[in-house]
């Protein structure tokens, strides 16, 4: 039987949208961004604010559909796939100009995938209806705990008296931390302890909204690579948030997981996205490899037997199958997404191979462009520098493999660790 992978136009449609403003409004300003970290394009925010709003919007609806709903759909949900696609695009004109649009990112994940039917509505209605740019973001790693999220240090404790938590902790390399936590409707959603005893089974995931007294950015990272963005170092002393601002039950249950599967089911939702940006840097890598060798007379004779290449034709066609490689699955993690199908497999497995890919890729480019290539008069260093982070966010490339490794052979983390 034959599998169709065609996009759906509607789709591609707004994946063309997505291409548009990459090339003609992320390309142009690339390398003074990169040059200039911390400087915000504000210009750009605002005007992609729209695109990312209605993006937010479409999955707003869906989540306020019930599951059981008489009404059937007119077509199986492609919020997910539509956000693939634009993310690849908007990655392919500039990662770090890309992660630092306005949106729901890793904080509208993290709620969508462990908050209360009433919080999903609450606080992503933020980001699908308001008419100025709303930030989302997510903090995890702390200074002691990167990988190993049972070294979470941050605590939370809920004070009776006046029905609130207050957090305590200290969290680093928050994407989008500044902008969440100072622009109008932002929020971070930080991941505490309320039982250290329990270890990772009593954490939990706590809104923080934007203007929380006690909370503070203590520090802009500068970075190799993805140097638009914006990653902040945050402090909360005694910050105090509403009681139900907890993201999904406080009882601690320290059997199967508690908490610790909130984090990987917002990881699962998360991981092939950065994939897919993972993919729009490589794909931008090997087209301009392509078109230059191709300006200089080396071009690729597909079809030919594979004695009769190059080593440099050779290249690029192994180049090609491992970026496709990694697209397919990617999009196979996404569509078990969009069909609400458990897919930490195919997370970790598309995760792991776009952050492999992305970086052999991008190195290889630049190899093979010499010492232009090396060059900041083009792009492609660039590239090589924005890249590696995919294999380290969201998961090391190492810990991923693991993943894969515990669900194939069916071991836990204590057999496999």
């Amino acid at each position: 039987m034959a599998i169709d992978f065609k996009i759906p136009e509607h789709v591609q449609q707004q994946a063309d949208m997505a291409k548009m403003a990459a090339e003609f409004m992320m390309r142009p300003v690339s390398r003074e961004l990169d040059e200039n970290e911390h400087a915000r394009p504000t210009a750009f925010a605002e005007n992609m604010w729209p695109v990312m709003r209605d993006m937010q919007k479409k999955t707003l609806d869906r989540l306020s559909t019930p599951p059981d709903a008489e009404k059937k759909p007119e077509r199986q949900s492609t919020s997910n796939l539509r956000l693939m696609l634009m993310i690849e695009m908007l990655s392919w004109g500039d990662a770090g100009i890309y992660l630092c649009l306005p949106g729901g990112a890793l904080g509208g994940a993290a709620v969508e995938a462990v908050g209360t039917p009433e919080q999903k509505m609450r606080f992503l209605k933020r980001f699908a209806e308001g008419e100025v740019p709303a930030w989302g973001a997510m903090a995890m790693t702390e200074p002691g705990a990167g990988s190993d999220t049972s070294a979470i240090q941050t605590t939370a404790v809920l004070d009776k008296a006046t029905n609130e938590w207050v957090l305590n902790g200290e969290k680093i390399f928050c994407t989008n931390g500044k902008l969440a936590l100072e622009e109008s409707d932002g929020l971070v959603i930080v991941w505490a302890s309320i039982d250290r005893s329990a270890g990772r089974a009593g954490m939990r995931p706590f809104v923080v909204e934007a203007g929380t007294p006690g909370v503070k950015v203590t520090k802009l990272e500068i970075k190799h690579g993805i140097r638009a963005s914006d990653t902040a170092a945050i402090l909360l002393e005694n910050a105090r948030i509403p009681a139900d601002n907890i993201l999904g039950s406080p009882e601690v249950q320290r059997e199967g997981g508690g908490g610790f599967k909130g984090a990987m089911a917002t990881f699962d939702a998360t991981r092939p996205l950065v994939a897919a940006s993972a993919l729009g840097i490589g794909r931008a890598a090997l087209e301009f490899l392509k078109d230059t060798l191709s300006e200089n007379g080396v071009d690729v004779p597909y079809g030919q037997p594979y004695h009769k290449l190059t080593a440099i034709q050779r290249d690029v066609i192994e180049m090609e199958s491992q970026l496709n490689a990694a697209y397919l699955l990617t999009l196979r993690a996404i569509t078990l997404l969009d069909q609400r199908q458990p897919n930490n497999l195919e997370s970790a497995m598309c995760k792991q191979k776009a952050g492999k890919v992305v970086t052999q890729i991008t190195q290889k480019a630049v190899e093979l462009l010499g010492m232009m290539g090396y060059s900041r008069e083009w792009l492609v260093e660039k590239w090589m520098r924005d890249g590696k982070i995919n294999d380290i966010y969201e998961g090391t490339g190492q810990i991923n493999t693991l993943i894969v490794a515990r669900r194939i052979l069916g071991y836990s983390s204590k057999e496999l660790g």
